[in-house]
């Protein structure tokens, strides 16, 4: 498998150097050059499988050339074995055709373990047989950092720096980040938002010498790896529903659009996909641009559902892609005006076909804590203020098949959202609890890129080696 990026003036990659690269040399997304199909029977057998089993046969054609057969498999297992659901993404019916997954039994109890735990194990076995090291460097708006650094901690062959909003992350979800005290541990609050974070990373991303120097590699779902794991997911939940002989629906809440671009890409690989519900919070720039083909920044909203609170949607470039009809000069001269002008308009003929796919819905705080008290008063489970959103949103919309609300984080990780909704606490895991009574380290910066670069170079041992 070839990889190539969104922007078209990078070198084409294979997987291993997609992994370890992250960010292209021109700024854009790694994307597949195909996307490879599965079968009727191929999707209808996932449903005997083992979870990491089914991963394996789906994601195996998009690694296959840059990692033997046996490791991979084994770094597959080995990354699920620790979740705390035998199912390991478990399903269960809400109501008429609405089922909910759970993505909540990993280490960091949020979807983003599903493919970090494995992303981790793979930087760490390519970089050793390369005899090289890493600086692993991501943006956070709550729980990429903690899955990030649950995979990465203590590697031999890593550093991982993770910047987050000062004061913009609930703090259960800090603390899962700050608490962990380890040497190639590097937590950087950043005086401005999840989205000044995320120009930071691709800043430093952008400069040659700094990237070479620190051998950066990225773990944001900017990151191939990562979209491509999150795959698995669905193609599991649609072999268990009746998939290939019914399609499914997905309504999943996203900020960062890496979720359900997985969701996208599943389709691509023939699974019948029917839709993909992009739920938001009010910070609404996907459902805006859904709703009327025109992109545009507006002011950044601070919500009961802080992961969500992004204006601007790195994943959303791999989509654009595929609308322009794989032009990446095209891409870059959209992504230009996008980033000059806050806005950028698309033509009818490709929203029109995006539209096929993808429908965008909107829940401000208020709704959001209607949702979780009504399905704690109507089936005695409490959803995290992400997770009522998607569900929400799955409510919403004409169903011909089931449609599956994707639960994205335990909800004693917002417990000040569960405590408005309810009058009560969520019942608080002990990992959680451990993070709460933990000491935290981290460091305060301005929104300045040169003075983490600064920091990076004072305080982390990674360098090019291979």
């Amino acid at each position: 498998m070839t990889y190539t990026s969104s922007r078209g003036a990078a070198a084409d990659l294979g997987f291993a150097d997609v992994l370890l690269t992250g960010l292209a040399e021109d700024g854009g997304l790694y994307v597949p050059q195909e996307w490879p199909i599965l079968s009727r029977d191929e999707i209808a057998s996932l449903r005997g499988l083992s979870y990491a089993d089914a991963a394996f046969r789906v994601t195996w054609p998009y690694v296959i050339g840059s990692i033997h057969e046996d490791d991979y498999a084994e770094i597959l297992a080995d990354s699920y074995r620790d979740f705390r659901h035998p199912a390991i993404a478990p399903l269960w019916q809400m109501g008429d055709d609405v089922w909910l997954m759970e993505l909540f039994h990993g280490p960091t109890l949020a979807f983003k373990d599903y493919a970090l735990q494995v992303v981790g194990r793979l930087f760490d076995h390519i970089l050793t047989r390369r005899g090289a090291r890493a600086t692993i460097l991501g943006a956070t708006s709550g729980d990429t950092g903690s899955a990030a650094i649950a995979a990465c901690i203590n590697r031999s062959a890593l550093d991982i720096v993770i910047l987050h909003p000062e004061g913009r992350c609930s703090d259960i979800q800090r603390r899962q980040m700050t608490t962990i005290q380890a040497d190639n541990v590097h937590n950087i609050a950043i005086d401005g938002s999840f989205d000044d974070c995320q120009d930071i990373v691709k800043t430093l991303f952008a400069d040659a010498d700094f990237r070479h120097d620190m051998a950066l590699a990225a773990v944001n779902s900017i990151n191939w790896a990562r979209i491509m794991i999150q795959i698995v997911y669905y193609a599991r939940a649609l072999s268990c529903l009746g998939g290939p002989d019914r399609a499914v629906g997905f309504s999943v809440p996203t900020g960062n659009f890496g979720n359900v671009y997985a969701g996208y890409c599943a389709r691509q690989m023939g699974l019948p996909i029917a839709e993909l519900i992009v739920g938001s919070n009010s910070n609404d720039i996907l459902t805006r641009t859904f709703e009327s083909g025109d992109m545009r920044v507006a002011e950044l909203s601070h919500t009961l559902s802080p992961s969500m609170d992004i204006q601007i949607s790195s994943n959303f470039e791999r989509l654009i892609y595929d609308l322009l009809d794989r032009d990446g000069g095209a891409v870059a001269r959209l992504m230009s005006d996008f980033r000059c002008d806050g806005a950028v308009c698309f033509d009818a003929a490709s929203w029109e076909a995006c539209l096929e796919v993808f429908h965008g819905f909107r829940a401000d705080d208020h709704q959001t804590l209607a949702v979780i008290a009504q399905i704690y008063a109507e089936t005695g489970s409490i959803l995290d203020p992400h997770t009522a959103i998607g569900v929400a949103a799955a409510e919403t919309r004409r169903r011909d098949g089931p449609i599956v609300a994707l639960a994205t984080a335990h909800p004693a990780k917002f417990p000040q959202a569960i405590q408005q909704a309810l009058g009560r606490d969520p019942e608080m895991p002990e990992i959680l609890q451990k993070a709460i009574a933990g000491e935290e380290k981290y460091t305060p910066f301005p929104n300045d890129a040169a003075a983490v670069k600064n920091y990076m170079r004072d305080h982390v041992t990674s360098t090019a080696t291979a």
